[in-house]
């Protein structure tokens, strides 16, 4: 079932400069999202739009059936956002910061919802600590607990482990799973690669602000995935065989190793074969191993078939 629908959105700011150019996207509800893009892509202002922050230039947002310009407060009640920037008053504590934030949003007071979200977030021990008093890991933790207080059916994470240590990083990530079992779609976007390749059940990749791709990873990973065959040969080589002209392979320069990069799709016929014809030849090799291409090659495939196209 779809969550969030995004129709025909685009953004141009005054001086011509357009962030967004005719985006369309479904979220199913329930799953985790990731987007992808270098900076400067769009990332920011989709979910800036999609959060009523930006006001877009054409086209509709409907977030679990609300329209985010004609129905506003409905629609903003249902989505949480930690934004990449971390902001919040410094003066006060941890817990008067989220229960005020839950507040806002016009949710009656519920200090065992508050008091979980803490605890889930590591925070409780900090609740009478003041923001100013926390590291910046701690920080991002309080954004997000915050985002959850007044329980959003859609969850936008805007590089949510951006500067945070490799430990916080696999809490979030547990976080964000634990959430996903209680039914919150998560949108999340990311500089991390492994992020998006080890959570998310899809992608999609903007750049320039169009939306170049959506699919599900393990899909994107088998349709547009390399992998690279090496072969560690028992003799060295001065020149590749005339006979494995067909597989484009490559010569490391001591000689002693070959290397095949093919499509994943081709594995079966393109491996076997291989391997049969340097038996045929008498070409003996002692060791050899594969290494699948991983999302961020993909990914910077991806932009640089499209600049490639545009230019």
């Amino acid at each position: 079932m779809t969550v969030l629908s995004i129709s025909g959105l685009s953004k141009t700011y005054a001086g011509g400069f357009t962030a967004l150019k005719s985006v369309d996207l479904e979220i199913r509800k329930g799953e985790i999202f990731a987007l992808l893009g270098p900076n400067g892509a769009g990332k920011t202002t989709l979910i800036s739009i999609v959060c009523g922050i930006v006001t877009p230039t054409t086209g509709t947002v409907i977030a679990d059936g609300h329209d985010i310009r004609r129905d506003y407060r409905a629609a903003r009640m249902k989505i949480g956002l930690v934004p990449q920037e971390l902001h919040t008053d410094a003066f006060e504590t941890v817990l008067a910061t989220v229960s005020l934030s839950r507040g806002m949003f016009g949710r009656a007071p519920d200090p065992a919802l508050i008091e979980r979200i803490l605890k889930d977030l590591s925070l409780w021990e900090k609740r009478s600590s003041k923001i100013m008093e926390l590291s910046g890991g701690m920080k991002r933790r309080v954004m997000i607990a915050k985002a959850l207080s007044h329980e959003p059916e859609i969850l936008f994470l805007d590089e949510p482990t951006a500067g945070v240590d490799v430990e916080l990083r696999r809490d979030m990530w547990s976080l964000v799973r634990g959430l996903r079992e209680r039914g919150v779609t998560i949108i999340l976007t990311t500089h991390y690669i492994e992020e998006a390749e080890e959570m998310a059940d899809r992608v999609g990749v903007i750049n320039k602000g169009a939306l170049i791709l959506v699919e599900e990873t393990a899909v994107l990973m088998k349709k547009l995935g390399r992998k690279t065959l090496t072969l560690n040969l028992a003799e060295p080589l001065a020149v590749l065989p005339p006979e494995l002209g067909e597989w484009n392979l490559t010569l490391k320069a001591d000689g002693n190793e070959i290397a095949y990069e093919f499509d994943a799709n081709a594995e079966r016929t393109g491996v076997p074969s291989l391997l049969r014809r340097m038996s045929d030849i008498g070409l003996a090799f002692k060791d050899l191993n594969t290494q699948q291409s991983s999302l961020e090659d993909i990914f910077v495939g991806l932009v640089s078939d499209r600049q490639e196209a545009v230019s």
